[in-house]
């Protein structure tokens, strides 16, 4: 069950889970709160979690105008202040992990811990390992299908508003984002970054974000791909419970966290 909220940005669905310290879940880009089914039983066991679905994702309507992940930000900010009331862990996934990277570098006031899952900072095309995909995404490609489904279940748009809402989304994840990777150096929240050791952000760009973010630290799942919250959840769930509710341990030879973060 859900409920919505009249944010400044966009009237915006979101359900609630568990007890204790809150939690965000930020779902994937054209995805809907479904795609966190193996994760929100084992982290609602420890956390009240708030599952926000974005402007024109499942039953968040569109808005007027193209769509941006920093209006998205704002959106998660605003939900942060008038809901939560408070900060509260951010794990977020593909697009939901760009979301949530820009919410602790504007507002590191209302944001504990970071997971970033399959994030990336810049766009698709210049962050994938297969770049070529983007220019043949489309709203009605066989592909589409799985997110067509979603979207047409509950949008309060209507199945035909699709290729309206899919097609901006698609357009946002060509050119955007563009966060300078000084930003990314100014986050203070602790952050893990997890992805899938064959995902479809390249290696090369997740090492970059890893280095990036002061103090940041680096899970990579085997054998999972973008998916990886689906393909091995209890691997993944034991590990964001873990970096959340644990203190970094003492390393015995520490070398990129042996330096001072850099301010």
């Amino acid at each position: 069950m859900g409920t919505y909220v009249e944010l400044p940005g966009v009237r915006t669905w979101y359900e609630t889970d568990g007890t204790g310290d809150p939690l965000l879940l930020l779902h994937g880009g054209l995805c809907t709160n479904d795609t966190w089914g193996a994760q929100r039983g084992d982290l609602a066991a420890r956390f009240r979690v708030h599952l926000p679905e974005r402007r024109a994702h499942g039953h968040t309507p569109d808005v007027e105008g193209p769509l941006s992940y920093r209006d998205m930000a704002d959106d998660t900010a605003a939900f942060l202040d008038r809901v939560v009331g408070g900060p509260a862990h951010l794990v977020g996934w593909s697009d939901g992990a760009i979301v949530a990277l820009l919410v602790a570098i504007a507002r590191p006031d209302l944001v504990r811990k970071v997971v970033a899952i399959s994030a990336n900072f810049r766009p698709g095309p210049e962050s994938s390992v297969t770049p070529e995909m983007f220019a043949h995404m489309s709203p009605d490609a066989p592909d589409m299908a799985m997110f067509r489904t979603m979207y047409e279940a509950v949008s309060p748009d209507g199945p035909a508003h699709w290729p309206v809402a899919a097609g901006k989304v698609l357009d946002m994840i060509r050119t955007q984002p563009d966060i300078p990777t000084a930003d990314l150096g100014r986050i203070t929240a602790p952050t893990l970054v997890l992805v899938g050791d064959d995902d479809l952000i390249a290696p090369e760009h997740t090492l970059a974000l890893y280095r990036a973010v002061p103090g940041a630290e680096l899970a990579v799942v085997p054998g999972t791909s973008h998916a990886l919250p689906m393909e091995k959840p209890d691997l993944v769930n034991r590990l964001i419970l873990d970096f959340l509710t644990n203190e970094p341990v003492p390393t015995l030879f520490p070398v990129r966290r042996s330096q001072p973060a850099r301010t």
